[in-house]
């Protein structure tokens, strides 16, 4: 059975501006249901991240003034969202969601987090809409638990997981990918294990070309016991932020490549959301639900 985190949390109040970004999160699952790819049953609730698990990955002082809603006026404009008790709630059980994903990953070959993919979030800073990194805490606390020996964070977001790289540049048990745009934020990018710059307009044959030629090797060569899989749907020709000139089924294949090959391999994924700003809901919706069907098609 494919279990997918939600936080229902999303349908509190949202402070001005930001509600187109966050609808999305509402708008998924309702999509999925009415449609018949999945049913309520698929779904769950995770709980609020103990702060120890969180410690795990990020300092001290940034969980207290996160906790606390101290950050400077400057750290939470780096963010992007003004800091509420909400909003940090929210945070927490998306990282726990991620770890629940992973147990159930672990048992069922591939798990969905509603949200995730905070790969901007440092060990003591946030930026990007990103102010825990919740693969870092999953994957870390796995580890720690000794569930597994080697992890693959497998980042297809349009953005480099810059916070992502530096929490993790001397683990060698984490590999980071990140294949992203050359040109796109961040302007400053850190060094994951390996790194893909595409070039601004790169289409579905160039992109997939490269993803088809590099990640069959990385299991070989890593051989990872979980993948973690951040599905950016900001890789499209629509999306105001991303550069790219992905199409709709560009998109889709690189998903059924990425389920077929981890499938094929015995290899465990968890998928989270990662970005997505077209102009049009409905084209961000589409291609994030495109990523359960093609897990739902190949897993079924």
């Amino acid at each position: 059975m494919i279990k997918i985190a939600y936080h229902p949390i999303y349908k509190q109040p949202l402070p001005e501006g930001h509600r187109f970004p966050m609808i999305k999160y509402e708008l998924i699952p309702e999509q999925l249901i009415y449609e018949g790819t999945f049913e309520q049953e698929n779904f769950f609730v995770p709980n609020i991240c103990d702060e120890a698990d969180i410690r795990r990955v990020h300092t001290e002082d940034y969980i207290k003034s996160v906790f606390e809603l101290t950050l400077s006026p400057k750290a939470q404009r780096k963010i992007g969202f003004p800091l509420n008790e909400a909003l940090v709630k929210r945070e927490r059980m998306i990282a726990q969601g991620t770890y629940d994903c992973s147990l159930f990953a672990l048992k069922y070959g591939v798990a969905f987090n509603v949200a995730g993919g905070t790969h901007h979030a440092y060990a003591d800073a946030g930026e990007g809409f990103c102010i825990f990194n919740d693969v870092a805490i999953a994957a870390a606390k796995l580890l720690f638990e000794k569930i597994i020996k080697k992890v693959l964070v497998l980042d297809l977001d349009v953005h480099q997981g810059n916070g992502t790289a530096k929490i993790f540049e001397l683990t060698t048990e984490v590999f980071t990918f990140s294949m992203h745009g050359k040109d796109n934020y961040p302007l400053h990018k850190e060094a994951s294990d390996l790194d893909i710059e595409l070039e601004t307009h790169c289409d579905d044959h160039t992109y997939l070309e490269i993803l088809k030629e590099n990640l069959p090797k990385l299991l070989i060569d890593q051989k990872p016991d979980i993948v973690y899989f951040v599905s950016g749907v900001d890789i499209l020709k629509t999306d105001k932020l991303g550069k790219l000139a992905m199409s709709q089924q560009g998109c889709k294949e690189r998903d059924r490549f990425v389920f077929e090959t981890l499938k094929k391999e015995r290899i465990p994924v968890v998928v989270v959301m990662g970005g997505g700003y077209s102009p049009r809901i409905a084209d961000i919706v589409d291609a994030h639900c495109n990523t359960f069907r093609m897990a739902a098609s190949v897993y079924s």
